[in-house]
């Protein structure tokens, strides 16, 4: 398999069938705001190709003068899940050696059981890959586990700092760090 940037046909597709099928549109970043970015050069889209075929994906948000990215989307296609390609993108992530923060959906109080357990396995999979949780923040209307993969031991000051300078201030549904009675904010593409 070979992880390589997208083509700007492969991101259309990415959008399109992978992204819409595995995320919930509250959690979907417009296209022309991912393009935009990307365009900017904050924004890095990787495919995991099978020949030409994508089996998996994932999306890197970054700004000039912040060491930290965040790892904004991650995803097998649905016919390939639960078969380590995941965890194949994280190390190929890793052997990159920049210092990454993701966000994992928290079990809700009262939720569904299934939901939930879904939850609670996403976050372990994240740890299970080397990826530490260090503090809930809140993001399109939701909270979230922040959780950090960093070999160069930066204090969690800056890693909260650049957290939420990578979404920048117009990004007001973004709290880093989010406290226990605080609500989150549905982002801008739903109000």
């Amino acid at each position: 398999m070979v992880f390589r940037t997208m083509s700007v046909d492969e991101i259309r597709y990415w959008y399109t069938e992978e992204l819409s099928e595995a995320f919930a549109p509250n959690e979907r970043k417009p296209l022309q705001d991912i393009l935009m970015l990307q365009n900017e050069g904050r924004y890095e889209l990787w495919g995991l190709f099978d020949a030409a075929q994508m089996a998996g994906y994932a999306t890197i948000w970054k700004a000039p003068g912040i060491a930290l990215v965040l790892l904004d989307y991650l995803g097998v296609s649905k016919r390939l899940r639960n078969g380590g390609l995941g965890s194949d993108i994280l190390s190929r992530l890793r052997a990159q050696s920049r210092p990454i923060v993701t966000e994992a959906e928290l079990p809700v109080t009262g939720g569904s059981e299934s939901e939930n357990d879904i939850r609670r396995r996403r976050i372990g999979f994240y740890i299970r890959n080397g990826f530490s949780p260090v503090y809930e923040m809140s993001t399109c209307g939701m909270r979230w586990q922040a959780l950090v993969y960093d070999e160069h031991g930066h204090t969690l000051g800056d890693i909260m700092r650049w957290h939420k300078a990578l979404y920048g201030p117009a990004r007001t549904d973004v709290v880093v760090p989010l406290g226990p009675d605080e609500q989150p904010e549905m982002p801008y593409w739903i109000k």
